[in-house]
This record gives C-alpha cells, sequence and structure tokens, in this order.
C-alpha cells in the first residue's frame, strides 16, 4: 500500500536495481525501477535524494513508508534503524519508472561504500525523492542562479560529479563560465558531458591529496571571471568549525527562489569540507565576492569514517 500523503513534498520508494554499469574507474550507475517512479518529480540540476539500505538482518522492514517517516527513523533502536545516505538523482524517466543514481566507488568504509560493491540486479533499496504531485517547490535543489547571472562558476570534487554533470545538462545553451571538476583519475572525465558556453576542465588527482589540483584551479581563474566587476573584500568571515557542524550555505529568497536577480558570477561550490572551505574564503573573503551569490555544500569530510 502507498501509504503516504499523495500531494506530499518527498515520497519514499520502495524500489530495486533493475540495471548496473561502470562509466569509469571511479564512478558506478545504479538504474533503479519501482512502482510509483512515474510521480517522481523531474527537477533535474543537483537534485537531492535520500537512498535508504538494507540491514544484514532485517533487510528493509524496519523503514517507516509514510510522511513522519524522518521521526520514527530517528527513534528506531539502533540495529533496527537502516542506514541513510544522501546522493543526487542523475536522469528521471518517469515514463520507465526509472531513476539514474551515480556512485563513486572505492574501498569500502561503510554501508554505503559497500551496498555499491555487494549491490546486484534485483537487490532493493528505499529512495526518498521530490513528488510530482506536490502543489510547490519540493526542495532539495541548490543550484539557485540569479535569472541575469552573467557568469556560472561551477567547482567540486568526484562527490559532486552527478550534480555538475545534471547541472550541465540543465542550463540554459546561452550560459557561460567555468566547470572545475577534480577526480580521482584522469579516466573519470568520460563523467562531464560539455555545454557550449561552460568551459569544463576534468582535474585527475591521480594519487595527489583531495584539493590538491582544485584549489588552485579555481585561485587561477576566479580574478579573471570577475574583472570589470565592483567588489568589496570581506576579509576574515564567519567560518563554520567543520568538524563540529556542517559547512553548507544556499543563499536563496523567503520562497526558495534566488537570493539575488543580478549578479556578475555565480558559484557553485561542492566537495570535501575543508577544500569547499578554502575557496568560500577566497572568493568571498579575498576576492570580495557577494555571499549571496555563492553556494558552498561541504558533502564530505576528510578523515572522518563513513559511518
Amino acid at each position: 500500500m502507498f501509504a503516504q500523503t499523495p500531494t506530499a513534498p518527498f515520497h519514499l520508494h520502495r524500489v530495486r536495481v533493475s540495471a548496473i554499469r561502470d562509466l569509469s574507474p571511479s564512478f558506478r550507475r545504479f538504474t533503479l525501477t519501482g512502482d510509483h517512479l512515474n510521480r517522481f518529480a523531474d527537477n533535474g540540476f543537483d537534485q537531492r535524494i535520500k537512498l535508504i539500505l538494507p540491514l544484514d538482518e532485517h533487510g528493509l522492514d524496519p523503514v517507516p513508508m509514510h510522511d513522519e517517516w524522518y521521526n520514527a527513523w530517528r527513534e528506531l533502536p539502533d540495529d533496527r534503524r537502516n542506514p541513510l545516505r544522501t546522493y543526487t538523482v542523475r536522469a528521471v524517466r518517469q515514463s520507465e519508472r526509472e531513476i539514474d543514481v551515480d556512485v563513486v566507488v572505492h574501498d569500502v568504509a561503510g554501508p554505503a561504500s559497500r551496498w555499491a560493491e555487494e549491490a546486484t540486479v534485483g537487490s532493493e533499496i528505499v529512495v526518498l525523492g521530490p513528488n510530482e504531485d506536490h502543489d510547490g517547490p519540493q526542495g532539495g535543489v541548490d543550484f539557485l542562479p540569479p535569472p541575469h547571472a552573467e557568469r556560472i562558476l561551477l567547482a567540486g570534487d568526484e562527490t559532486a560529479v552527478p550534480a555538475i554533470a545534471s547541472i550541465l545538462e540543465r542550463l540554459d545553451p546561452s550560459a557561460r563560465g567555468e566547470a572545475l571538476v577534480e577526480v580521482p583519475f584522469d579516466a573519470d572525465a568520460v563523467c562531464l558531458p560539455q555545454h557550449p558556453g561552460i568551459s569544463v576542465r576534468v582535474l585527475g588527482r591521480n594519487g595527489r591529496a583531495p584539493g590538491a589540483l582544485l584549489i588552485p584551479a579555481v585561485t587561477e581563474i576566479a580574478p579573471a571571471l570577475l574583472e570589470n566587476t565592483d567588489r568589496s573584500p570581506a576579509g576574515e568571515i564567519d567560518d563554520v568549525d567543520i568538524d563540529e557542524g556542517l559547512l553548507w550555505e544556499v543563499p536563496s529568497d523567503q520562497h526558495g527562489g534566488p537570493a539575488k536577480q543580478t549578479t556578475p558570477l555565480y558559484a557553485w561550490l561542492a566537495g570535501e569540507a575543508s577544500v569547499i572551505k578554502a575557496l568560500r574564503r577566497h572568493l568571498v573573503g579575498e576576492l570580495g565576492m557577494d555571499r549571496k551569490a555563492v553556494a558552498f555544500m561541504g558533502y564530505w569530510r576528510l578523515g572522518r569514517k563513513e559511518n
């Protein structure tokens, strides 16, 4: 039974893996099929979703499949609380009741990476995604450029690749700017599409530390993107303690739309928290970008095991 409010912003879907394909050395695509995915909203850009993974002993049976699922999930005993992870939906095919989710594959470090290694066609998980039948914005999209952004800067690491790829596909062909993406290996570049107005540079780390290529690349290109604009360097800015808090700020208006109507440059930054913090400090604190034109998201933290 589909026991959720039909018009809720997000719906839980019990789905099964219908196809698995390795896209590159670091990325694996899971195609998920479910009876109600024809109502999964296709918002594009960096639409966030949740994957709820099975437990060894209980599978997916403990997952509360109703509107108040989150509070109920938090109250479950540890051994019956299914692991929950955030991803970006890569593609939605409503007519086929399918979605694609691209996952970074690496050494097993927790339940999500283990699931990515062990899942087979027929494996089941639960997906929380936007509901097509909700009358209003569902939420979960953090790419909110002003309607009149002269240039766009996209910067991120491998965890941001699905979002950046989707953004590039949905951006108007008239958009102009730069996309700088740091990935584990040169061969991972195949996961990034081209755009007629966005220069896409894929930086293969090939054993270097996270941020080793992305920070210098952004530092090099940003002054040119901001040339001939009014700027006021902020100097020291209030920063989140990334060991204690979540590095995440998405400027928006009271209705969830863009925080500004015009800007010479809109920046979207996502990836390892300390790297994103450094990029934000450079753009806002040193170069004087308006912080209302910078969205930044710390997707993960170096040295912190997946729990």
